[in-house]
């Protein structure tokens, strides 16, 4: 019986310690989560400010088609 109490008393402390461990895991889960999503947001207004300044270059150049009615 009291073999049984200690087996189970061990196997309570593993299980504590799992879930501490977890726990530590799962917030540096978060804080990585945090970052990554804060450099994803960063990354897509940059992409869309390129793309923004690509698009108003590409309008800046003329057409083929102008350019080849003011060859001829």
């Amino acid at each position: 019986m009291i073999s049984d109490i200690h087996h189970l008393s061990e196997k309570i402390v593993k299980l504590a310690e799992l879930a501490q461990s977890l726990r530590r895991e799962n917030a540096d889960l978060r804080l990585t989560l945090a970052s990554l999503t804060a450099e994803n947001a960063d990354l897509a207004k940059r992409i869309e400010e390129a793309y923004t300044r690509v698009s108003a270059l590409l309008d800046k150049i003329p057409a083929a088609d102008e350019q080849d009615e003011e060859a001829a």
